[in-house]
């Protein structure tokens, strides 16, 4: 310990807490009279102490168990405004972003502190995060009228920002996969444009023989079949899932703005909420129409999303769930297998977030798998890859374990 690095003991100080500053001190023969924590690191100190310290709830009382190594103190965020003002600035001064979405986290699972959702000016403060939308979409219910603006705000900050992060790879994975004039070396004549041809050629009139010479011939790129795809999206509003919930409703949204996509996307629980309309306007209202939690019916939606099956074989299901069904498991199974067999591409996706896989009904998984049906979890950069492998024929299941494999290193 005589050796370690200041910044080091500073550290360890941060994460055990006050009940270790007298012996970090002792051990390391470091710091001062006012202990080993400069004016910055007991800012960042306080901020820590406020949630996993020995306090619980937000009038700062009890004696919750905090995190393993901090010691209990009566620092806590009191009932105030003000305290929790002034905490959300010294998380978002002294944390990194990732960090201080896990904090903002905990405030609320570990010390009950909904206060920050429920106030316009303390929510205006909080990091936007998809963690953060997930727990305003279980709160929606109970978020106070002067709050809805300022949570519609924040959520729409974190849509924005997956959208951008996804659609251009998404739109470019179907127009890649299904414009296939590039693969035709042969023009079609029906895709002639004879006035801009004869337009650009009429120089190369021949006046003797009184025929038109072309130089170059100009073709129309080829018109797209408006809807040549039916895209499924089935949606599992289980709590669990909620990070899933988000990602798959913001890229129906996207789905959705393609002309060349008939998109469907439905959101179940014991209920069936068929969400189409809403995904083909503002995304944000799309989110705050789902009610995370509840039972799961799983075999319900399906038998509902097999209406909009018109060709099959020009059809992609995708069943965003962990598989837990607590309808009746063997027809879902049963209803799986016949879209699959009759020429849907189809495909349970585990997860469809950047967290990995959730729990899930591995049986289940199993089975579905034995019948070709691939089930894996996806980050959402992956999906593109996914989509355009569907559309253009390949093997699912080969491309799901490629995908898996990516995903492991």
């Amino acid at each position: 310990m005589t050796t370690m690095d200041p910044e080091l003991v500073k550290r360890w100080r941060l994460i055990l807490g006050a009940a270790a500053e007298e012996k970090l001190q002792g051990a390391s023969r470091l710091g001062t009279h006012s202990g080993l924590l400069d004016e910055e690191g007991r800012l960042m100190d306080e901020a820590l102490a406020a949630i996993y310290d020995g306090t619980s709830g937000i009038d700062g009382g009890g004696t919750g168990t905090g995190i393993v190594g901090r010691g209990s103190r009566s620092a806590g965020l009191g009932a105030s405004t003000p305290k929790l003002a002034k905490w959300l600035g010294d998380v978002r001064s002294f944390f990194p972003s990732d960090i201080v979405s896990v904090i903002q986290a905990d405030a609320v699972q570990r010390k009950g502190l909904t206060k920050l959702l429920f106030e316009p000016e303390l929510l205006s403060q909080v990091k936007p995060d998809i963690g953060m939308v997930a727990t305003l979409m279980s709160l929606r219910g109970q978020i106070p009228e002067r709050t809805k603006e300022t949570a519609r705000t924040l959520v729409r900050e974190v849509v924005d920002e997956i959208v951008r992060r996804l659609a251009s790879d998404l739109t470019r994975a179907v127009t890649g996969a299904l414009n296939r004039r590039k693969h035709s070396p042969l023009p079609s004549l029906s895709g002639l444009d004879w006035d801009k041809t004869i337009r650009s050629n009429l120089k190369h009139y021949d006046t003797e023989r009184k025929l038109l010479i072309p130089e170059r011939v100009y073709f129309f790129d080829r018109v797209r079949k408006s809807k040549e795809w039916t895209v499924i999206l089935d949606i599992d509003q289980s709590g669990s899932m909620a990070n899933s919930v988000i990602y798959a409703s913001i890229v129906g949204s996207i789905f959705a703005s393609m002309p060349s996509l008939d998109t469907h996307v439905v959101a179940f629980d014991t209920e069936v909420v068929d969400l189409s309309e809403a995904c083909q306007n503002d995304p944000v209202d799309l989110l705050f129409g789902i009610q995370l939690g509840g039972g799961t019916d799983i075999n319900k939606s399906i038998a509902y999303c097999e209406s909009f099956v018109a060709e099959p074989r020009k059809t992609i299901f995708l069943l965003v769930s962990d598989l837990y069904e607590g309808g009746n498991r063997t027809e879902m199974i049963r209803r799986l297998r016949d879209m699959h067999e009759s020429g849907v591409r189809t495909v349970c996706l585990l997860a469809l977030s950047d967290d990995g896989v959730p729990s899930y009904d591995e049986d289940v998984a199993r089975k579905l798998s034995q019948y070709g049906i691939p089930c894996f979890g996806c980050s959402p950069d992956r999906l593109p890859e996914l989509i355009e492998g569907a559309l253009k024929g390949m093997d699912l299941q080969q491309l799901a374990d490629r995908l898996k494999q990516a995903k492991s290193l």
